[in-house]
Parts: C-alpha cells; structure tokens; sequence
C-alpha cells in the first residue's frame, strides 16, 4: 500500500452536562479532529485527536506532503518523518503522529483482514475493565446533569454502576477547595463500600497540601492518588510520605521521562495515553518498560470518541501487566461518529474489537450532523472555566471554585 490522500474533519459531540477540572473545563462538548488516510487500494484508516477544544485540521492537512506516497506499515519511520525530537522543538507533532498511526494501523489490519491488536502480538484478554470517571459538572443545557455537592457525586457514581457495572469510582478533582474535595471523595468511599476509588486533583495542590490529603484518605480502598501535585520532584515528595500508590499522566509521557522515573522513581503506576505518547506502538513499548520495573499501568483517557477508544481498548487488550482498570470520558457522550453507535459496557468493560483494524467505522451522517455542529458553535478554551471569567489556575491553585456557586453557564459560544 501507499497512501494517496489525508483528510480531516472536525466535529463537536455534545456532553450530557460540562465537565470541570483544575484548568478549566469541556465546555459542554467535546471538539475532535477525525484523520481519514487514504490507500492506493481503496482502504481507509481512521484516526482521532483533540486539541483543546480546538479544531487540528489545518495541522493535519499540513502533514499531507509528508505521508502521500509512503507505505502506512511503516509506522516506524512515521516517528522520524512526523516526530524527530529535534525537529519537535520547533514544531510538536506527537498528538498528530499519533493519528496518523491509529489510521496506518488501521489499514494494515484492514489490508490483512486481521485486527490491530493482532498486529501488536496479540490479546491476552477479550475485555478492558473501566472506571467510572467521576467529574464535577456544570448543568446541562436543560439544567439537569449537575455534580456539586458530595450527595450529588454519590448519585451520578450509583446511576454509572447500574448503567454500566462500574466497581471502580475515579473523581476528577482540583476544582473545589481540597477539604470540600476530601469529603466528596470520602462520602463515595462510605456509599460503595468494597468498591475501589482514585483520586486526580490535576496537580493543582502543593507537595504539602497532597501529603495532608494522602494521610487522610490511607484508610480507604485506593487503586491510587493520580498527579495530587505537579512535577517529578513534587511527586517523589508526595510518594515518600503515603502508603498509596502515586500515578501520572502528566509527568511520565515519554521515555526519557520514564527512564528518570526508573532511576529515581516518582510515581508507582504509569498511565499510558494513546494520544500523548505518540501513538499504541509507544504504548506498548513503554508497557514493556514497566513490565522490566515492575512499575503498574493502566489505560489513560484525555477524552475520545469512538475511534480513539477503540485505540486505547486494543492497547488495553495487548498488555500483559495491564494493572488497573482503564480510564474513559467516554459514558458522558451523548453520541458517537461510529457506525452502530457508542460502544457499551458490560461489568465495567468493554469488549475488545475483533473485526480487522480498529474495528470501527464511521457512521457518515453523524460525522456530517457534528461537522455542522463544529461550524455552528466552533471551539472552546479547554483551560478556562465558563463560570468564572478571567480566571486560570497557578500552580499550586490557590483560588478554588466556590462549592456554594452553581449555573447555569452559557456555554451556547
């Protein structure tokens, strides 16, 4: 094969409410640029990206003169071609690269008729387990939906177990001050008890403030305390003084990165993103690294449609030492650009695609109904938060979002 053409389009999908974080917030919906790459024989890959609530289709057609005429199973020369680390000090292509592949992986497989956890080795399990990822959220357009106080935590984590199985709960944190956050987490841990619970402030606290609130959660079931503080030496500080096992999505994204952490660690689980690493290769190959280290690992999200999902459950599907349930923002979709709509969950996982390539296809009227979508309210600033303007964070936060303050919030542009 070679490829012929790269297109790309961006669509927004609506969330069920605004999901809010330490840097700002989803501003009700998602914005996701889909990578088509186009072979010689007629096949299509399919790939994915975010980009902040930001449209990255003008990067992606940028990459067109790169990859027209190279061969999509060379995708370790799409590292070099796309991603020399000399190169990316000028101009970062990692999330693009990592499209990219996610679509020559995809015809490959689809070439072969096999799918693409088959080219990485093979599965060695026919379902990823999920957590629930909890988020602090805005009202919906209809003013339902909101998740500010502890006994709304509670029921938006009971209606996802009976929805969809979950046995693990994951707060998105580092909106509210860490005490009102401290009892949030605690009044989850008292409603599902035997279930298992991690906490992520983003790393909005301080080395000390992360310390304190480690103490005060030791007595409870912890998978982990993801990013309480930011930065490799705040981390080190942190895991030094907790018995809880310290995680990152931040901080260890790359292999020099994970080298420094393996010469003095920081953090005991390395959560691999199939966007931020560059691709499910690198994912992989860093799995393999924690595998050597006896380092835990678990599938990271940074928000996806069906497409990227199905990168991160192949992922999932492949790696032995897969320790910890997956992350996805996926249940708080309201659609899917995929043909026969959004992946479920059964117990808290989801089966591992077997049909060739990733697996999916695109639906193309839902592409088309959220293209138009895109075009009618365009990007947001996923590092601003609708409800309070001129606000950003320092790090540490210092100024937190007030627990007493509710919306509705405009989010219409």
């Amino acid at each position: 094969m070679h490829i012929v053409d790269v297109r790309a389009t961006t669509v927004t999908v609506p969330l069920e409410a605004p999901l809010r974080h330490s840097n700002g917030a989803h501003w009700g919906r998602f914005v996701r640029t889909i990578v088509e790459v186009e072979a010689d024989n007629g096949l299509i890959g399919l790939g994915e990206m975010g980009g902040g609530g930001q449209s990255a289709e003008e990067a992606v057609r940028g990459l067109r003169e790169y990859l027209v005429g190279h061969d999509p199973a060379r995708t370790e020369a799409l590292r070099w071609m796309l991603a020399n680390p000399t190169a990316s000090l000028y101009n970062n292509r990692t999330q693009l690269l990592a499209a990219v592949e996610f679509a020559c992986l995809d015809l490959q497989g689809k070439q072969l008729g096999v799918p693409v956890h088959q080219l990485l080795g093979g599965k060695v399990r026919e379902r990823v387990p999920f957590a629930s990822y909890l988020f602090f959220r805005y009202p919906g357009a209809d003013g339902s939906g909101e998740v500010r106080t502890p006994e709304q935590l509670v029921e938006q984590a009971r209606q996802l177990k009976a929805s969809h199985g979950f046995t693990v709960h994951k707060l998105k944190g580092g909106v509210f001050p860490p005490d009102y956050e401290l009892e949030c987490y605690r009044a989850l841990a008292e409603a599902f008890p035997g279930d298992r619970l991690r906490h992520d402030p983003n790393g909005a606290l301080s080395a000390e403030e992360a310390i304190r609130f480690a103490r005060a959660i030791e007595d409870l079931d912890n998978d982990y305390f993801e990013d309480p503080t930011f930065g490799m030496n705040g981390l080190r500080r942190v895991r030094e003084r907790t018995t809880i096992p310290i995680a990152t999505n931040t901080v260890v994204v790359n292999f020099e990165q994970l080298a420094a952490n393996v010469r003095d660690p920081a953090v005991d689980v390395v959560l691999l993103d199939t966007t931020f690493w560059g691709g499910i290769r690198a994912c992989v190959k860093a799995a393999g690294v924690c595998e050597t280290f006896q380092l835990g690992v678990a599938v990271h999200s940074s928000g996806e449609l069906g497409i990227q999902l199905a990168t991160m459950l192949h992922l999932g599907a492949v790696v032995p030492n897969l320790s910890f349930s997956a992350d996805a923002h996926y249940h708080h979709l309201t659609g899917d650009v995929i043909t026969g709509g959004p992946f479920t969950y059964r117990d808290g996982a989801i089966d591992v695609p077997d049909a060739p390539g990733l697996g999916v296809t695109l639906d193309r009227d839902k592409v088309a109904e959220y293209a138009e979508l895109y075009r009618e309210l365009g990007g947001y600033p996923y590092d601003r938060d609708p409800g309070r303007p001129g606000w950003y964070p320092l790090l540490p936060n210092t100024s937190w979002a007030d627990p007493a303050v509710t919306g509705p919030v405009d989010l219409a542009s």
